[in-house]
């Protein structure tokens, strides 16, 4: 069994929107905020990591 790595998006602004982006097979919409301690958030229903670009947990 494999287990395959949450997907992740760099993004510019800290206050983002996940929906699963798969149409109708994805989640209700969410409205996010990326903390600057962290530089990144993760979406509770599909654990996407969602990343500011230029923050602490860009690579």
């Amino acid at each position: 069994m494999t287990i395959e790595a949450p997907e992740f998006v760099i993004v510019e602004q800290s206050r983002v929107a996940c929906d699963g982006g798969e149409g109708a097979l994805g989640h209700p919409r969410v409205w996010l905020f990326i903390p600057e301690e962290t530089g990144f958030v993760e979406c509770g229903y599909c654990d996407k990591k969602i990343i500011l670009k230029g923050g602490s947990a860009d690579t």
